[in-house]
Formats: structure tokens, C-alpha cells, sequence
């Protein structure tokens, strides 16, 4: 399968984003040119949109296994996240001011908490193990009279673990405590139904599945109380004021019905190509560990720390060869602080600033996994000669 001399620029960043599909890009272009009525009219340019916007719903509520009115559309996954914790936590603070989350959620989940404690919320941060995998019982441990909403994000997007949520929602099924989970990585990646995993609150995003930024979806099921946090014309059942992204919303969707047909497959063809990644590299490099947990994680997630180099620099020479690879998350790539994820997993902040995330795609090849472990193992030795980390 070697083949060294591949010129295509090689992306391998997918849980950063996705290409959007020519059949994704098709239906957009035919809302921005063809059905650019606006929904809430009802002259026949708005009836038009209008459909498009709640066949769209439907496709997917039936991704997510979910009634169509569970489905309110955002402009992202971050909105809909936000929209999960800080809705829930206004609408019952009557209740109490308790909110349970993992010490390794996305900035979308954690930083709306830390703003809510500075408001008199109280948050447990529940910890990780070595692999980044939370403990269920930790969270019925965590459990106050006072506590409203447990947060756990479906898979992470760092190292790709995926948490245990299905026996949180057992664990707080019959309870009043809303269950949130970020499914943003997961969502076409691997099952994901809102009534196995027992959520009440679930966020997804269409630009991790091939689909366009600037979108998103929050599930809500009946009786769920939360409250909006945008206003204006009503749209959304008021739960989201603005004129509806029709576009986006439709190319959302179109990417969410081809990406929920044949996961199976797909995974399994991700996560053979995963493991020849991670054999090529842990064979061929010494001084490299291993992120996440080796089995229950995101079928194209690869993530490594590498002695004496740092991730920055991997990503810069990487770049250069014609490859695109992650030093961690992008919502953060500017941070000159190393990964929360990793330091929650135990691991030094030296190995955390060289570590290095892959993330396969469906249209990458065993091809182009071989050029670039050629072009890494070259990268890591010349980065190495020159590092003063390097002892002797």
C-alpha cells in the first residue's frame, strides 16, 4: 500500500471540520438560487422554504431517532451547547443550582458553567481515567439534592474516548436532573439515539459531518424545561428568534441522510485504517505514546505524544509536506496553554504540548496513511536533531 510520492494535499483534521459533499453543496445552491423564500411568509416563495425547513427537521429527528418538534435548529454546535446549559439552568434554578460535567468537555459546555458559577451555580468537574473515560458512578456520587443538569460529552474531541453515557442516562432515568450530552463528534460517526443514550438535551453540528458551518441542531424532549436565550420574531417555536439559515439547514440535512445510511461499514473501513496508523507509527518511532482509550473511541481518532517535539512544530512541517494534522482542538489552537483533556488524563504538560491528533476521514486512503508516516517519521527525527528538550 506504499506510495510515497502522492502531491494531492492530504487532509486528516476531520474532527476540526469536514469537506462538505458535492451532493451537500448541490441541494445548498439550489436554496440560495432557486427557494430563497423566507419561512414565516406565507406567499408561495415562503411556503416553499417553509417545507424545505421542516422536511429538513424531519431528516434529522429520524438520525436521532427523535419526534420531529424535538428538533430546533441553532448556528452551530457551540449555540446549541450553550443553549443546552445555560437554558436548563435558568429555566430550573428554582429547583437548585447544581450542575455535574466531566473535567474534559468541550469549551462550548465548560465555559458557559464557569460563567454560571461566577452567577452562585455550583459545578462538579467529575475526573477522568488515564484514557479520559469518566467513572458512572462518580456522577450518582456527585448527585445533591440541589443538582439540575449533568452535562457528558458523547466522545471527546481531543482523544476521541467515547464516555460511557448510556449508563449515566440509566443512572439518572426516573430523576428530575436533565441529562445533556454533546454529540458533535459523534453524530453519523457512531449511534447516536437520543432514547438508548437516555438524553434529554442533545447538541450536534452539521460541519462535522460533511455538511456546512454556520448550523447546528438542539434536541429537546418533551417536557424538558429550558428557556431561549435569543428573542425576536418567534421562529423556532420561540425557542431560537432569527430567520431560519434555509441553506445551510438543508445541506445539514442532506449530509445527516447520507451519513446515517451505512455507519456500520463505514466505521469499520475508519477504524481498520485507524489501527494500520497507529501500528505504523508505535512500530517505526520510539519515544511515542498513545492517547485515549485504544478501543472505545471515534473510529477515525488518532492521537499521540511524541518525546522532545512539540505538537506546533509537527503541525507546521506537516503542513508544509502537504498534510493536514491537529496539535489539538481548533476552538483552542491559539492557546499557549497545553490540552485540558490531556493534563485531566494524567499526562505531563510537556507530553501534552507534543501531542499530535489525526483524524481520518471517509475519503482518505491507505495511501495516503503510508506518505504520511513516511513524511512524519522524517519529520520527528529532524525536529528531534534540533530540539533542546533532547538530551544528549
Amino acid at each position: 500500500m506504499t506510495d510515497n510520492k502522492i502531491k494531492e494535499y492530504i487532509y486528516f483534521d476531520h474532527s476540526a471540520t469536514t469537506p462538505v459533499l458535492p451532493e451537500v453543496a448541490e441541494v445548498m445552491n439550489n436554496c440560495f438560487l432557486k427557494y430563497f423564500g423566507n419561512p414565516s411568509e406565507p406567499h408561495m416563495p415562503g411556503r416553499q422554504a417553509k417545507k424545505i425547513l421542516e422536511d429538513s427537521r424531519h431528516e434529522i429527528a429520524s438520525a436521532l431517532g427523535a419526534s420531529d418538534s424535538e428538533i430546533i435548529f441553532t448556528g452551530s454546535g457551540t449555540e446549541s451547547d450553550n443553549m443546552a446549559i445555560f437554558g436548563a439552568a435558568d429555566a430550573n434554578s428554582k429547583k437548585g443550582n447544581h450542575i455535574i460535567i466531566t473535567a474534559v468537555e468541550h469549551p462550548a459546555v465548560a465555559m458557559p458553567c464557569k460563567m454560571l458559577q461566577k452567577k452562585g451555580f455550583k459545578v462538579t468537574y467529575l475526573p477522568v481515567d488515564r484514557y479520559g473515560m469518566i467513572d458512572p458512578s462518580d456522577v450518582k456520587k456527585s448527585i445533591t439534592n440541589k443538582t439540575i443538569l449533568v452535562s457528558v460529552m458523547h466522545a471527546n474531541n481531543i482523544v476521541g474516548t467515547i464516555q460511557p453515557v448510556e449508563e449515566v442516562g440509566k443512572l439518572l432515568k426516573g430523576t428530575n436532573i436533565i441529562f445533556h450530552i454533546d454529540a458533535v463528534q459523534t453524530f453519523c460517526n457512531i449511534k447516536t439515539d437520543v432514547n438508548s443514550l437516555g438524553a434529554d438535551l442533545l447538541s450536534v453540528s452539521g460541519h462535522k459531518i460533511y455538511g456546512p458551518k454556520g448550523v447546528g441542531a438542539l434536541y429537546i424532549r418533551k417536557k424538558t424545561r429550558i428557556k431561549p436565550f435569543i428573542f425576536g420574531g418567534g421562529q423556532e417555536k420561540g425557542w431560537r428568534s432569527s430567520t431560519e439559515n434555509i441553506a445551510g439547514i438543508a445541506g445539514f440535512a442532506k449530509a445527516a441522510s447520507i451519513g446515517s445510511k451505512d455507519m456500520k461499514s463505514r466505521a469499520e473501513h475508519l477504524t481498520a485504517m485507524r489501527q494500520y496508523l497507529k501500528k505504523g507509527i508505535l512500530e517505526t518511532i520510539d519515544g511515542v505514546a498513545f492517547n485515549g482509550h485504544p478501543e472505545k473511541r471515534l473510529p477515525g481518532n488518532c492521537n499521540f505524544s511524541f518525546n522532545f517535539v512539540e505538537g506546533e512544530a509537527m503541525v507546521l512541517r506537516l503542513d508544509a509536506a502537504g498534510i493536514a494534522v491537529s496539535s489539538g482542538s481548533a476552538c483552542s489552537s491559539s492557546s499557549t496553554k497545553p490540552s485540558h483533556t490531556l493534563v485531566a488524563m494524567g499526562i505531563t504538560p510537556q507530553d501534552a504540548f507534543g501531542s499530535l491528533r489525526i483524524t481520518l476521514g471517509y475519503e482518505n486512503t491507505y495511501g495516503q496513511v503510508d506518505y504520511f508516516l513516511g513524511s512524519l517519521k522524517k519529520i520527528i527525527m529532524d525536529l528531534r536533531r534540533i530540539s533542546p528538550l533532547k538530551k544528549g
